[in-house]
């Protein structure tokens, strides 16, 4: 569904481009340029009221929020990163890679994205999955905008599955909310079942942003939220399973930055950067997937 939707957007933008240039390129070639400036770069507008809003909001918070020209440099890779990721990877790749469940006695790898992501999100990460021969599964959270609750089934199928290819428990690495989906799945499952749920900033207690989310996953990611409550109150921290969080102190979309760290995990800091390109840092990422040995 998510691929769909943003295929329409991004085949939608296209033509209302060639529309806008057609009708004023003749009689006003700097509106027309203009234009489409802003319709091509008017998310950067956006990204920029959410690294505005972190930075003033995690004036407070324990964790040291980033300098101006960190969030700057964030913002600036943030407006290059998003595009390729919302406008290429989900909606036309996402299932360029498929799933490869081939046998090994190897560990394997459940990954699961995010608010209004799909499987295409993690394509530079099952490219070396692939190449390295590891059995992974990466899933489609479905409806995207229903409750975190409804995304449990899924998460045990995939984890099943890892687990039948190479009889090993396998590693979850999770972004953001799919962090919230994994710890949901550890409400009522046995944590045995995986071997490390690693989290990669993810609301574990919520987002300033959320307040002006209107979708029920969105509402239940609110600081102080009712479903967060819930969670935390249950045996889903890190003392049932052992977690690595890697949170940012400049991340645009979960800040405070403290609020993507769990008491008793791995709490592992990425300085001066936003919250897509986090999951895309190359550290993370071979210090993520060494965790499979």
């Amino acid at each position: 569904m998510i691929a769909r939707l943003q295929r329409w957007l991004v085949l939608g933008s296209l033509v209302i481009a060639m529309l806008w240039v057609s009708a004023w390129w003749m009689r006003s070639p700097p509106t027309a340029i203009a234009g489409l400036c802003v319709l091509f770069l008017g998310h950067a507008g956006f990204l920029a009221f959410e690294f505005i809003a972190s930075y003033r909001v995690g004036a407070d918070d324990p964790i040291q929020r980033a300098t101006v020209m960190q969030y700057v440099g964030a913002w600036l890779a943030e407006c290059c990163v998003a595009p390729r990721v919302f406008c290429w990877q989900q909606p036309f790749r996402w299932a360029s890679i498929p799933d490869r469940l081939l046998p090994d006695e190897r560990r394997g790898a459940v990954l699961i994205h995010g608010f209004v992501c799909n499987r295409g999100f993690w394509n530079p990460w099952l490219r070396e999955l692939r190449a390295r021969g590891r059995a992974f599964v990466a899933v489609n959270l479905e409806p995207p905008f229903g409750s975190i609750d409804n995304y449990v089934r899924i998460v045990d199928e995939a984890i099943a599955r890892v687990s039948a290819a190479t009889g090993r428990p396998p590693l979850l690495i999770c972004h953001s909310m799919g962090g919230l989906a994994a710890r949901a799945w550890l409400r009522d499952a046995d944590g045995a079942r995986v071997h490390r749920i690693v989290t990669i900033a993810t609301p574990h207690r919520g987002t300033w942003l959320a307040r002006f989310g209107r979708t029920v996953n969105g509402r239940e990611m609110r600081m102080d939220g009712e479903w967060l409550r819930k969670v935390d109150c249950e045996q889903t921290s890190a003392r049932q399973v052992p977690f690595t969080c890697w949170y940012s102190n400049s991340d645009n979309i979960v800040f405070p930055p403290s609020v993507a760290t769990l008491p008793g995990a791995d709490n592992r800091p990425v300085v001066g950067q936003g919250h897509v390109e986090i999951a895309f840092d190359r550290t993370v990422r071979r210090e993520t997937l060494a965790l499979l040995d």
